[in-house]
Parts: structure tokens; C-alpha cells; sequence
């Protein structure tokens, strides 16, 4: 969902932590600084239009904040399961749109990569954050390709992708002029199977993995115009890419795993997000078991309650069904502290929708928390989840698996 922008690599330099910092401070605060070195306003996240692909695949550079979010479920040969996320970011800062300079601050790229490991009890997880140039640290146009040194996340289509060899040793990656194109004999449109590859390489885990999506994307919201409360001018324009098929490889401490398993992508970019009234959110995106997806969030005020609710279900077939306000509702369940930020986050959840259904969320394991006071102060909690229906007689039947992002338990973030 909305995402994860104040995370950055501890121990990034002061002056890329002070941009962050100023690229999501509250307007008032950008507008006065503006008036020293004056930019193009960002502009409006608008409801009316429509998503157009491929273009919409790709970066677009004029809105404050956009984000490339996958996440999933795992499975080695031995049957041991694994949760993973990888985001990139990239923040407009309105700082030296100016200057020629190739190294003025304009955009800046940040990367998060996560492994949910119960077998040590661990969330493995590693950050990365740079400002943006040509063929090392970008966000392309026109197509999903985002690079950061030598992580990545690119699409590509048959026959095409990113040398991950060259790409081991920094060089940029370009999948082609065809990177979105449709396999050959196929008509182009948003439906054509597309496949993503990523490759991260962390102090403790690596990660080498393909994602094939076989369906066109899902336009959440009003056409992809996403409302985040109930002023139409907090929104995102969002599409998911919900059942990607993995395969690939993870390692863990120095030892290698094949992997497959399913995942989510989402995509956003908006200018603003978060309501004044708002503390934080809870999100949840679950690809089911009969093939559809189900995404969900709600944005909570400061007294805990519901300020906004809103999600999207496509069945395995493609037919989707919008969740206006008030169709759905949450409600915690269990609760887990942190042992290392006393945060409390409710690691199982009940959601209730209107038509008489209710789901129960369960993490794969507690401990998802991600603590990043050492770079910006944000601490959240994201992990993976199963979902289950309960049915008749109090019958809990697992439906799904996805992840689940809590944000706001430990202090209100700013977007």
C-alpha cells in the first residue's frame, strides 16, 4: 500500500537523511524552504482518469512519492516456508531541478528487502538509499526498471531480462526497448503475461528471484485513483499485480536454496497520502487459494478507530469487486509486544465484510517487526500472514496467504 518511505540505510550520510527529511515534511515546511529555490509544484492525484499500460509500469517523476512493493510466500524442497518483501522508492525532492549537474539531489532512489525466517525466528532485513544517476540509481519510464547499485527489480518480456551477471558488478540494467512489449504473435495490452526479476545481496541473505504474472493488472480504487480518506485529495493512483508465480534462488548464512512460491506487486505514486487526522494504517494484500486476490486497508485516526476503509477482490476468473467505506471492518484480535521497542502491534485480525463473511488473519510468525530508529525512527510492523473463512459451526477453512503492513503502533508517521 501507501508505503514505507521513511526508511532509509542507517548510517547514510546526514545530507541524503536531511533531503528524505525534507521531501516528506509537512507543506508548509517544504513551501517555506521552496521560496529560496523555487520548483515545479507537484501535482494532483485526480479521480476520472484511467490507468494506461504499459506506460503506468514505469516511473513518473514529477509526483512526490512512488513505490514499487513485492511480497511473498516461499517454499524450498524440504517444505520449509518463507515470508519476503522487496520495495524501492523514489522521492522527488524539488531540491536543484535547476542545476545541470547530474548529481544534484532531484530524485532519490531507496530500497528495502526483507526475509521472514521462523526457523531462526529472525526477520532478516537490509536498506539501502541513494540519490538518483544515470545507469547506477534510477527509476525508469515507460516500463518497470529500478536499480539501485546492484539491487534491482526490472520486467522483461519473452526472451528478455536483466543480465544478472553485469548487474552483480553494478553495471546498469537494460532490458530492452521490448521490456513491455507482449511475447511474439501476442497483442499487445495490459492482460500479456509479463515476467519480473529482481536480485538483492545482503550481509545475512540474498535473494535471485523471477515473478510471472499470466493476468492484467488490478486498477484498485475508481479506475486506479485510490482514495486514502474521505478527502479526495489524500489518494494514490494504484495498481496490484496479485498471484505472481516465484521461482528462484534465497540464501541464508552462506547456504543456498531453490525456491518457488506466489507473490503480490503493488504500484503507487501520489503527491499526498496522509490525512492530518490519521496515525497510521493497516493493509493486507492475499492472493487465495482459488486463484483471486483479495486486497484491504483502513486508515486509523489517532483515537485507534476507523478513519477509512477501502479494498479490492478479484476472483480467479478476473471479475472484481470494489469495497466502498464501511463494506468492511477490522477488528483486532490477538496482540503481540516487541521485546525490543515495547511497540504492540495486533498480530491476528478479524475482517468482516458485508456480505455476512468473515476472514481471520494469522502471521506466519510474531516477530515482523522492522525497527529503523537509527536512521529515521520508523517502526512498523510487516510480515507474512495466512487467511482464513470461517464457516459454519465456527469451521476456519485457510483461504490465502499474503502479508499484512501495521504502521502508526509506535508513532505517527508523516507522508
Amino acid at each position: 500500500m501507501m508505503k514505507r518511505l521513511l526508511r532509509i540505510l542507517p548510517g547514510a550520510s546526514s545530507v541524503l537523511l536531511w533531503i528524505v527529511l525534507w521531501a516528506l515534511a509537512p507543506g508548509a515546511a517544504r513551501a517555506e524552504a521552496a521560496q529560496a529555490a523555487p520548483a515545479a509544484a507537484y501535482p494532483a492525484v485526480v479521480r476520472g482518469g484511467a490507468l494506461s499500460f504499459p506506460h503506468d509500469f514505469g516511473a513518473h517523476p514529477e509526483y512526490r512519492t512512488e513505490w514499487w512493493y513485492i511480497t511473498g510466500w516461499l517454499r524450498d524442497a524440504a517444505g520449509t516456508e518463507r515470508g519476503f518483501q522487496l520495495t524501492f522508492f523514489r522521492v522527488r525532492t524539488r531540491i536543484g531541478e535547476d542545476n545541470p549537474s547530474r548529481f544534484a539531489p532531484r530524485q532519490l532512489i531507496l530500497a528495502h528487502a526483507a526475509v521472514a525466517d521462523p526457523a531462526s525466528g529472525r526477520l532478516r532485513h537490509a536498506e539501502r538509499a541513494a540519490r538518483a544517476y544515470p545507469g547506477l540509481v534510477e527509476a525508469r519510464e515507460g516500463h518497470t526498471g529500478v536499480q539501485l547499485d546492484d539491487w534491482f527489480l526490472s520486467v522483461a518480456g519473452a526472451g528478455q531480462g536483466v543480465d544478472a551477471a553485469a548487474a552483480r558488478k553494478g553495471a546498469a540494467i537494460d532490458p530492452g526497448d521490448a521490456a513491455d512489449a507482449p511475447p511474439p504473435g501476442q497483442q499487445a495490452g495490459p492482460g500479456w503475461p509479463t515476467v519480473y526479476r529482481s536480485r538483492i545481496s545482503a550481509e545475512d541473505f540474498a535473494f535471485e528471484l523471477e515473478f510471472a504474472a499470466a493476468r492484467a493488472p488490478v486498477a484498485n480504487g475508481e479506475h486506479g485513483f485510490s482514495q486514502k480518506a474521505p478527502d479526495p485529495r489524500n489518494a494514490s493512483y494504484y495498481y496490484s499485480r496479485p498471484q505472481l508465480a516465484v521461482r528462484g534462488s534465497l540464501r541464508l548464512d552462506g547456504a543456498a536454496f531453490a525456491v518457488s512460491g506466489h507473490a503480490w506487486l503493488d504500484h503507487e505514486w501520489s503527491s499526498e497520502i496522509l490525512p492530518a487526522g490519521a496515525r497510521g494504517w493497516d493493509w493486507i494484500g492475499i492472493n487465495l487459494h482459488d486463484g483471486g486476490a483479495l486486497m484491504a486497508f483502513q486508515m486509523r485516526d489517532h483515537a485507534g478507530g476507523a478513519l477509512w476503509h477501502a479494498g479490492t477482490e478479484t476472483g480467479a476468473g478476473g471479475e472484481r469487486r470494489t469495497f466502498a467505506p464501511g463494506a468492511l471492518r477490522f477488528t483486532p484480535l490477538r496482540r503481540w509486544r516487541s521485546p525490543r521497542t515495547g511497540t504492540e502491534y495486533p498480530v491476528e485480525w478479524a475482517l468482516d465484510l458485508d456480505d455476512g463473511r468473515r476472514l481471520l488473519l494469522r502471521p506466519l510468525m510474531d516477530d515482523q517487526e522492522l525497527d529503523s530508529q537509527a536512521s529515521t525512527g520508523a517502526i512498523y510492523w510487516e510480515g507474512a500472514v495466512r487467511l482464513y473463512q470461517v464457516e459454519a459451526q465456527g469451521v476456519e477453512v485457510e483461504i490465502g496467504e499474503g502479508y499484512l503492513e501495521m504502521t502508526g503502533y509506535a508513532e505517527r508517521l508523516g507522508m
